[in-house]
């Protein structure tokens, strides 16, 4: 069993890890240098060696580990192997049959022998993670390097715990990855959302009236946390998976103050209870879609003893702005999960979820058709599906299309096979952190069939940038600015930037008299949109828009991808854009410690 500390001897002689030895803020500095280098190719994973808060005059005597998850070389040493290989092994588990004969046996056998390792192990004496153990008045969460990562968070959030309960029987255990915000020396604000299986654990207690235990660990083999957030089903322990990927049992050791068992090995353990009657505002926090997630009341956790390794390191992440830690992460679920969706959609042949996508905000699924309307069944079998419920735009396509990464020739295929015809729009549930629904946990969905034949028609009179964009603003003078994108194709994207003075519905209704020359068009704020970076743009559309309310058909496809507001109807607080701290961004290129100019803060929306 490898501990952070062979990791991290192994990411230095690799020449993965680069060492900061000057003292860096646990208040925005140190999440803003990891967040710049993961926005490099390639990036690295940074051990911070004196993380200091200057705020509450603290010199942390342990080092902070950020970026684990530094690129996809990185992640696939993590595995052991390729992601790809796993799922196949996956594969082939699924599709075993009885053997017949004797070799037919023998050959089963280190397969059959190699599934005990996927149940964890308990241990009866101390783990590594209880050298040092601290109880009742000896509690203090400050003397951990906790991160206020974003300008606006409610305060500091341990971004990489390891969250592990269990039901109220007992007979099930969940591990999760969810954010605590630090109220104080001895609580934590727990964010577990109402899909999530540790809510439903939660929900068991608070109608049993009992407080429930929870153990959070931080650090130890990077394999726990990316279980963590594997989205496996309902009742099945991640750990197991861990057990089949490293082809050894993860082995566990029981809390000291309850009865949660976590593994012996991680570096930090945060022991304690939850009582169901209490809850506190939580938020904001500065989430991986790239916005702040808004304050809400939510459990708090009470806690009741750390235990440590003799040398811990804390481990931590930075979220927001695509692309991040969590890009890598995501990579090997995508692939690694394959085989599994193939179960519900036997015809599918691969999918990818790109991240400036946010993830559960767009997929892209390429599948064998065998019937009309085939692909539509399949987004309807999506959309039912464990996590893939959460999707809100699904496009597919047939097994004659390009890659899926391959940007540029997937979108060129998709374009020449888009017609309102082959849209579905419909309505199902959508993440608790998505912001463009009018309600919560509930919105838009769309589904696009880019499966056939490429379509007949495309623009009837195709104008340039300067001649369309004359003929808009002598529409409407707040269209400030618009490009073209893919103009050799049946369905050219027109991208408008607009000043937003009415709503857009209205401005689609005056734009109707441009027919002849638009396929696509999509609207986004001015001011706050570079429409020379597709990049961000699809994170912008993709995070903004909810598919009942913001798409039109007819005459052409019409998106609204602005803010919504009381012009709009829209009630919810419409949340902020996670932004970098100028100020710290300055000083931490005089001090030499980042490295960026305007053109990469433009990018990436830095600022």
């Amino acid at each position: 069993m490898a501990t952070m500390t062979h990791w991290l001897e192994r990411l230095q002689s690799d020449g993965d890890l680069k060492v900061i030895e000057e003292p860096c803020d646990v208040d925005l500095e140190i999440a803003h240098i990891a967040y710049v280098e993961v926005k490099k190719s390639p990036s690295k994973a940074l051990l911070f060696k004196r993380p200091v808060n200057r705020a509450k005059g603290i010199e942390y005597d342990m080092p902070l580990l950020m970026n684990m998850f530094a690129d996809f070389e990185v992640t696939e040493k993590f595995f052991g192997r390729h992601p790809d290989e796993i799922a196949a092994e996956i594969e082939e588990l699924m599709h075993m049959r009885p053997p017949e004969g004797l070799m037919a046996k023998l050959s089963m056998l280190p397969k059959l022998f190699a599934l005990k390792n996927v149940f964890p192990k308990r241990l009866k004496q101390k783990g590594l993670c209880q050298q040092i153990i601290k109880t009742a008045s000896h509690v203090d969460l400050d003397e951990l390097p906790i991160l206020k990562t974003w300008p606006k968070d409610g305060g500091p959030f341990i971004t990489m715990g390891q969250v592990y309960t269990k039901s109220l029987d007992g007979k099930m255990q969940n591990l999760g990855m969810y954010r605590l915000q630090q109220y104080d020396k001895r609580r934590l604000g727990m964010h577990w959302q109402i899909h999530k299986d540790a809510s439903h654990f939660f929900d068991q207690y608070k109608e049993a009236g009992v407080k429930m235990p929870v153990t959070v660990a931080i650090g130890g083999d990077p394999l726990y946390i990316w279980c963590g957030q594997a989205p496996l089903p309902y009742g099945m322990f991640e750990l197991m998976l861990y057990g089949f990927v490293r082809n050894e049992p993860a082995k566990l050791v029981k809390s000291v103050t309850n009865d949660i068992w976590i593994p012996e090995d991680v570096d930090i353990v945060i022991e304690g209870e939850v009582d169901p009657n209490e809850m506190v505002i939580e938020g904001p926090f500065g989430d991986h879609t790239g916005y702040y997630t808004l304050k809400e009341p939510y459990p708090v956790m009470d806690v009741t003893a750390i235990t440590m390794k003799k040398n811990p390191v804390y481990q931590a992440t930075v979220v927001g702005k695509p692309p991040l830690e969590d890009k890598y992460m995501g990579w090997g679920t995508e692939r690694i999960f394959l085989p599994l969706l193939k179960t519900t959609a036997p015809d599918l042949i691969d999918y990818h979820m790109p991240e400036n996508g946010v993830f559960h905000n767009l997929i892209l699924a390429k599948m064998q058709t065998h019937y009309k309307g085939h692909a539509k069944q399949f987004m309807h079998a999506f959309w039912g599906v464990g996590q893939m419920s959460f999707v809100k735009h699904a496009v597919f396509v047939g097994s004659e299309a390009p890659a899926l990464t391959e940007y540029e020739a997937i979108t060129e295929h998709i374009l020449n096979r888009i017609s309102p015809q082959r849209m579905l729009i419909t309505e199902g549930i959508v993440d608790a952190l998505d912001h463009s629904s009018p309600d919560t946990l509930v919105g838009g969905k769309l589904g696009i069939d880019a499966t056939g034949d490429e379509v007949e028609e495309g623009v009837d009179s195709l104008l340039d940038d300067e001649e369309l964009l004359s003929a808009m603003k002598a529409i409407d003078n707040n269209v400030l600015s618009l490009r073209q994108y893919f103009m050799h194709t049946k369905n050219p994207i027109c991208i408008v930037a607009y000043r937003k003075e009415r709503s857009v519905q209205q401005l689609f209704d005056d734009l109707k008299s441009l027919h002849a020359h638009l396929k696509i068009l999509i609207v986004v704020d001015g001011g706050r949109n570079s429409l020379k970076n597709p990049y961000m743009l699809v994170w912008r559309i993709a995070n903004n828009i909810d598919a009942l309310r913001d798409i039109r058909k007819e005459p052409f496809i019409m998106v609204d991808a602005t803010d919504k507001n009381e012009l709009d109807g829209y009630e919810r607080e419409w949340p902020g854009d996670v932004l970098c701290d100028r100020g710290v961004l300055e000083s931490l290129q005089k001090r030499g410690l980042i490295d960026i100019d305007e053109d990469f803060i433009e990018k990436f929306g830095l600022l």
